[in-house]
């Protein structure tokens, strides 16, 4: 069993969104932990908050067969593949970690953004704190604890699946 870290966000009918996404995951994922919700701004472009979480969860698929997984529900919940990077995003999802896998291909493995971005480092740091990342060799404990963005604000926000 191979352990997963997936970040979700929305910042398009937000809350519709990333409980769909949740919902989706949690179907394919069911024994999961899951980060509490939290509303940021949008990092390179001006647009509406994002909310943001981050899933993590055990599973016997494949590499491939998450990355693919993640990519269909995003599509079934309005996510277009024409979407700039930087844009307005009905349901992000993105594999943070697969184990210790450190790749580009069919996703960057660990995902970059885990350093560098508030609102995917704070909810890892929340369900995963002992994780240790494969290319720093630090625990998120750790990293959590150097980052300092200050332009980067979170608001934790109530959140509650149906």
């Amino acid at each position: 069993m191979a352990q997963i870290y997936i970040s979700l966000g929305s910042n398009v009918n937000r809350e519709h969104n990333l409980k769909a996404g949740l919902i989706a995951l949690i179907e394919h994922f069911p024994h999961y932990t899951h980060s509490s919700v939290y509303e940021s701004e949008a990092v390179g472009f001006n647009g509406s908050n994002f909310y943001n979480s981050v899933l993590g969860a055990s599973t016997d698929l494949s590499l491939e067969q998450v990355y693919v997984l993640l990519k269909q529900i995003e599509l079934d919940n309005g996510r277009t593949r024409q979407d700039k990077k930087f844009s307005p995003r009905t349901l992000d999802l993105d594999l943070l970690f697969y184990d210790d896998v450190i790749c580009e291909q069919p996703a960057q493995l660990p995902r970059d953004e885990i350093t560098k971005n508030a609102f995917v480092l704070l909810p890892l740091f929340e369900i995963a704190p002992e994780h240790i990342h494969p290319v720093c060799q630090r625990s998120i404990a750790d990293i959590w604890q150097a980052y300092n963005n200050p332009n980067q604000k979170l608001w934790k926000v109530e959140f509650s699946l149906p």
